[in-house]
């Protein structure tokens, strides 16, 4: 992506209210600082929101632009006449490299979209479970 092309998208991320307000922010300023992780329902559904709406679909176009470009460029400089450069053959294995991180990256995106929306559950069950435990029946609750 060019910076003629980034700027409106920049814009358009700040319009959105995503980026940098939507990250976790560090208190104080300090680095290394607490820091502000959505921790109410609320903020949670928020986040996985963001990540459904936003990171997820930007990520999706940013790899299938880096594909289209991609193939036309290995298509520019592959064999015409049974010979071709030899960067043909190193885009494609970039290219594969791309893939791979962006496969990766949108799996991390989606689990961590899930485990936002799945915590209160998680927790809920994880207290009834060790309050089972710790809590054992004594011969008074049979009376």
């Amino acid at each position: 992506m060019t910076w003629d092309e980034w700027e409106p998208a920049r814009g358009r991320v700040a319009e959105d209210g995503v980026g940098a307000r939507a990250l976790p922010r560090q208190r104080g300023g300090s680095v290394g600082g607490q820091t502000d992780l959505a921790s109410s329902p609320a903020e949670k559904k928020a986040a996985a929101r963001a990540i459904e709406e936003h990171l997820e679909p930007g990520t999706r176009k940013a790899g299938g632009w880096a594909d289209e470009e991609t193939g036309a460029l290995v298509k520019e400089f592959g064999a015409r006449d049974g010979h071709g450069w030899v960067t043909a053959g190193a885009l494609r294995q970039a290219h594969k490299v791309w893939e791979r991180q962006v496969k990766a990256l949108m799996d991390r995106l989606g689990s961590e979209k899930d485990a936002l929306r799945n915590t209160s559950a998680l927790f809920q069950k994880t207290d009834v479970s060790v309050g089972a435990q710790v809590r054992r029946p004594s011969g008074l609750d049979l009376l």
